[in-house]
């Protein structure tokens, strides 16, 4: 879905692809789309730091919010929401944000509608215009982001690393997992909910907590893992009370929850060799962005025909329709758009007011997508949801609190 690093869905879990790209709904990007905007994070005292590339000297004191900080090795993977982000006063090489007043708000405010809109247009094309392309679409707004952080680059407004074939080598399991989450989170989308789709990408969580535990040695409160619990409870009561429950895609949601899982555990294990082989001895979100795209192209075209894409390309009549062509063109942008507005909000408020929001931002997009799309629903699936958004909201703080208690 979108410029995705997951992106990294927010600090472990924010929205989304997540389903977005840059991330991640999701990554996450992120992105989100959640994993489009998969997000790299920093736990410091009281919060967990988005990874983005350093400030530009000159940007207000944050050194408040930075006591504490810890090693890089201790950089984990937002879930959700998904953007590549550094320790705050290591946003935005670069990047110039035009100054407004209440930008606070204003950046809150784009960020909570670029994320909500990538995953709802995403929905849209896979299931309103029933696009059964889904890795050609992944394909198409991997395409548009390389483009645009293209030229953003060669004209000066953002820094990205040039790439190398030593990165590329280091990169490559990475984007791998990568390609695999995106995609597996298109083939879901398809045939999902907007809200189980969200609720369901809580299972993400899990996964990465036990995965840092034996991986990483990490240990969590028991408040962390009684917000996980509560996830675990809310995804299956969620299911046994879909009405619209689909098998294909509910399968394809469980891949996806763990190639996300993946991504982000490998992810952080790559992070430090990668920025070694770099000439500045740092890879920001931009460069992440262009490399993970770039390289996903490849990969894309062999699974288009793999998964004979080609054929229903060739017969769609959606491809003449220049509204269907602007609609997925927006996708991408809004895939983008996720990136540039996390930066923008952080850099305005915190770590901890940046995942707190990008957690409570699920709830109007679940319910959006229940009344856009019109899907059926009783008041148990109803309550399930609400009760595995809820209990996002407390990971979330479980997750800041074990923070700055580590």
């Amino acid at each position: 879905m979108g410029s995705r690093v997951v992106p990294f869905s927010n600090p472990r879990n924010s929205p989304d692809g997540v389903l977005g790209r840059l991330g991640s709904q999701d990554t996450s990007g992120l992105v989100l789309n959640g994993e489009r905007s998969l997000l790299i994070s920093h736990e410091q005292n009281g919060g967990v730091v988005p990874v983005t590339s350093p400030l530009v000297s000159g940007r207000r004191d944050i050194s408040r919010s930075m006591a504490g900080l810890k090693s890089f090795r201790d950089v984990e993977i937002d879930l959700e929401d998904g953007k590549v982000e550094k320790d705050r006063d290591n946003i935005l090489r670069g990047y110039k944000p035009i100054k407004l007043r209440n930008q606070a708000l204003l950046s809150g405010l784009a960020y909570c509608i670029s994320s909500c809109s990538m995953i709802l247009v995403n929905k849209f094309v896979l299931s309103g215009y029933d696009f059964s392309a889904g890795i050609s679409l992944m394909l198409y707004q991997n395409l548009v982001s390389v483009i645009v952080v293209s030229i953003l680059s060669s004209s000066g407004v953002i820094s990205t690393e040039p790439l190398t074939w030593k990165l590329i080598r280091v990169w490559l399991p990475v984007n791998v997992l990568f390609v695999g989450m995106l995609i597996t989170s298109m083939f879901s989308l398809k045939y999902i909910n907007v809200a189980m789709v969200t609720v369901l990408k809580n299972v993400t969580n899990v996964i990465t907590a036990l995965g840092e535990t034996y991986l990483f040695m990490k240990h969590h409160d028991k408040k962390v893992w009684t917000a996980l619990f509560l996830m675990i409870i809310s995804a299956i009561s969620g299911g046994a009370t879909d009405l619209s429950f689909h098998a294909t895609g509910y399968a394809w949601q469980i891949i996806n929850c763990f190639l996300t899982a993946s991504y982000s555990l490998t992810l952080r294990r790559v992070m430090d060799t990668a920025k070694q082989v770099t000439k500045s001895g740092n890879l920001n979100e931009f460069s992440m962005v262009l490399l993970n795209n770039t390289l996903s192209l490849p990969l894309g075209v062999l699974l288009i025909f793999a998964f004979n894409e080609v054929d229903y390309l060739y017969k769609t009549p959606l491809l003449k329709m220049p509204m269907f062509w602007l609609v997925i063109t927006s996708s991408g942008f809004l895939g983008l758009a996720i990136s540039f507005t996390s930066m923008w909000f952080l850099h305005q408020t915190g770590a901890t007011t940046y995942s707190l929001v990008g957690s409570l931002n699920k709830i109007p997009l679940s319910i959006a997508g229940i009344i856009l799309f019109k899907v059926p629903t009783s008041m148990e699936n109803f309550l399930s949801i609400l009760f595995g958004l809820l209990a996002g909201v407390l990971f979330a703080k479980a997750k800041m609190r074990d923070g700055s208690q580590s």
